[in-house]
């Protein structure tokens, strides 16, 4: 059932505004992209394998950091991360079998290798599987241990339903305040600037606060300990870094703000990691306690406390329709103007196409454009399914 709503305030009408990124390199960051990656490779090799993606959750993984070696000109990893993975997941087809734990171990690799510098999965990574086949409540038969391909669910699969109750968000366009937030992560983390910048870490998380059009913005960024030969090479160095970070800023249009780089460094240490992240030394990430779908921690705004990241992509709505919601946001300001948000509620085995509940409020909302794109996206959720499945979408 669609529904529309005008009367809507726009955070930027707000008087004070918070909002939080957690980069890539950042622990908790690293096991939802782990999570996901893990769950796409798995369902890529069922398709493969037997033409059809078996039933499966990896959106219970921990990551417990390493032990490191760490001072001026000297960074190695002493302890390797322990990556945990808890979930459900078949581990035969039939008698075929589907070698888990080798796909486990190489999406934490792959995706540990792009978000550090100096990874070596042979020395530095182990991972555990707390994964089961058990029958599910109110199954006839468990859908974690299929008899034949036939059992297996193919791409664009007619009749699913969804499998949980779940409430999502989504909004747009994003503020001034958070497009800085992220841009200033995206920039920090993006291939130029590491070209530019080898000694900088991956660990970054950057923090934002707006009082009416004064700015105040937090970025924590480790260094690579090996590239930082003493402390005023540090300063030396963060200096240089945040010199280009504040012109950046500016560029987004931000003039009156202020900007603290690494706020423990008023502690008279400076920054160090061995591989870029604080999980080098023991720090613990988990799936679902950094960022929402769009990138950003955002308390200010309507955002599900879904973790979306490593769930089944073929029927769980809490993945499907957050990133529906988002989409279906911006759809609506790019079409409609204005700031807008989606809600959708679903319950348990409502159809795909069909979740109870649509809320569209946007205060310029156009009622036949929006019945239109709100049609085509719940029309749309085994497209959006494939897309997840073999293109990959970043939840996080």
């Amino acid at each position: 059932m669609l529904s529309i709503e005008r009367d809507h305030q726009s955070v930027e009408d707000l008087p004070y505004e918070l909002v939080e990124r957690k980069g890539v390199g950042h622990p908790d960051t690293m096991c939802d992209a782990i999570a996901e990656r893990m769950s796409r490779s798995y369902a890529r090799y069922c398709l493969d394998q037997f033409g059809g993606v078996a039933h499966h959750w990896f959106d219970k993984v921990t990551l417990y950091g390493g032990g490191a070696d760490i001072d001026y000109g000297r960074g190695e990893l002493t302890q390797p991360y322990r990556v945990k993975v808890f979930g459900k997941g078949a581990f035969r087809v039939g008698s075929t079998e589907i070698p888990v734990q080798e796909l486990m171990f190489q999406a934490a690799a792959d995706v540990l290798a792009e978000v550090t510098t100096g990874f070596d999965p042979d020395r530095h990574l182990v991972v555990e599987l707390g994964v089961v086949d058990h029958q599910g409540s109110g199954r006839g038969v468990s859908r974690y241990q299929p008899a034949t391909p036939d059992d297996l669910v193919p791409l664009h699969a007619p009749g699913l339903v969804s499998n949980d109750t779940n409430l999502l968000h989504g909004y747009a366009p994003l503020s001034r305040l958070e497009t800085a937030v992220m841009g200033l992560e995206n920039l920090v983390n993006g291939a130029d600037f590491k070209k530019r910048h080898p000694d900088s870490g991956w660990d970054v998380k950057v923090f934002g606060s707006r009082r009416g059009d004064t700015f105040s913005l937090v970025v924590n960024m480790p260094f690579l300990a090996a590239g930082i030969e003493s402390l005023d090479h540090y300063w030396a160095r963060k200096a240089v870094i945040q010199k280009e970070l504040e012109e950046y800023t500016r560029s987004l249009g931000l003039d009156d703000f202020t900007m603290l780089m690494n706020a423990t460094d008023r502690n008279g240490r400076p920054y160090l990691t061995a591989l870029g992240s604080v999980a080098d030394t023991g720090d613990v990430g988990v799936v679902g306690r950094g960022n929402r779908v769009n990138g950003l921690i955002t308390p200010m705004r309507p955002m599900s406390i879904e973790a979306p990241a490593g769930k089944n992509p073929l029927d769980h709505t809490g993945k499907i329709y957050n990133v529906m919601a988002m989409r279906l946001a911006r759809q609506v300001h790019e079409q409609c103007g204005g700031p807008a948000q989606v809600h959708i509620f679903t319950s348990k085995e409502a159809p795909l196409e069909r979740p109870d509940e649509v809320v569209v409020t946007a205060p310029d909302a156009d009622e036949e454009k929006v019945r239109v794109l709100v049609e085509a996206a719940v029309a749309g959720s085994g497209a959006l399914t494939a897309e997840l499945i073999e293109q990959g979408i970043t939840l996080w």
